[in-house]
């Protein structure tokens, strides 16, 4: 019996076409595997903290941010990483030739961060490692170029010192860099975009674990766009002081939304009296109830099971991140001395 034929985009298809077209690709499985065991390796080896970037940093898929003990100082790698047995086909005597494009090396002899190139092997489940900077990178006969990553080269524990070597900067170049790097989001809340950040505090837990996402709140009802994500380690620090610091850029506030939709049903669970299916509100008004929150407050607006705080901020831009919006566009494009009048 012939399978029932169904309309997808436009197109007449069976049951069985469109599964095979809904069936996702080898490769995009192996490259999530790459980013999976590189984060593992950064976390559980380096006992770093991994920051998947969004794609639309051309040629960087995540950066390590070197951690000592509980301190985090922005010194940062760039990694680009690759999955798959085919980047380990043209051998050398110590391990095995990368070959980038022109466009990907000029962009990393550009970037603000030192950049390393992860290949993870998917039959060893290695991540191997090489940074890619005017020593390393190797100009052929052809005008292309090629990379030495060493086999010797495993991204763990031995790879702490050399890794943090390259991540190292004095105070100022730290900073200076932090802000190159947030520019895309600086640039984004200029334009009128509103960001926002969710927290995941797991407060029974000593080392101060959570997890940071940044996103577009785009106003329509659905969950942020997110933009970057990110582990982090405080110890016994508090959240709610700690975090907004890592964004020097912004102020940060409670994402009113989110708080009020919240907050409105802890009010009714603390102030309703329920006539059968009727609800009769007590005589304290909403307003009222708030105002004993103290609202400017960063706090959670919801636990989870006891274990897990919830925080969402919203960010605005600060005038240190407006400030260097203004210097940014002078240092790219020139032009006439800034003024009072461009701050």
């Amino acid at each position: 019996m012939p399978h029932e034929r169904v309309t997808v985009a436009g197109e007449d298809r069976t049951p069985a076409e469109d599964g095979a077209v809904m069936r996702r690709k080898p490769s995009a499985k192996v490259a999530t595997a790459g980013v999976t065991h590189t984060k593992l390796a950064v976390e559980d080896e380096l006992e770093w903290l991994f920051r998947e970037q969004p794609t639309e940093d051309y040629g960087i898929d995540a950066h390590a941010e070197v951690v000592d003990g509980e301190d985090v100082r922005g010194r940062l790698l760039a990694l680009q990483i690759k999955s798959g047995m085919s980047w380990f086909r043209e051998t050398a005597p110590e391990g095995w030739w990368f070959r980038p494009d022109i466009e990907h090396v000029a962009y990393w002899l550009n970037h603000s961060l030192p950049v390393a190139v992860v290949l993870y092997h998917p039959e060893t489940k290695r991540c191997h490692w090489q940074l890619a900077n005017r020593k390393t990178l190797q100009q052929t006969s052809t005008g292309g170029w090629k990379l030495l990553v060493p086999e010797a080269q495993v991204l763990d524990a031995t790879a702490r010192k050399a890794l943090r070597e390259a991540a190292e900067g004095d105070p100022y170049e730290l900073r200076i860099r932090e802000l190159q790097l947030a520019k895309p989001w600086m640039e984004l809340l200029a334009s009128g975009k509103r960001l926002v950040v969710d927290m995941e505090e797991w407060i029974n837990k000593g080392s101060g674990r959570g997890d940071i996402r940044l996103g577009i709140d785009n106003e329509d009802g659905e969950e942020p766009e997110k933009l970057a994500s990110w582990g982090v380690f405080l110890g016994l620090a508090s959240y709610a002081e700690v975090v907004p610091k890592l964004f020097a850029w912004a102020d940060a506030h409670v994402h009113p939304e989110t708080y009020d939709g919240t907050e409105y049903d802890q009010y009714r669970a603390d102030c309703s009296i329920w006539d059968d299916e009727y609800e009769v509100f007590a005589a304290v008004p909403f307003e009222e109830w708030k105002r004993d929150l103290n609202t400017e407050r960063i706090r959670p607006y919801r636990n989870g099971g006891g274990e897990v705080d919830f925080y969402r901020l919203e960010l605005t831009l600060n005038e240190l991140g407006k400030s260097f919006l203004v210097v940014d566009r002078f240092g790219m494009k020139g032009g006439r001395l800034l003024t009072g009048e461009d701050l």
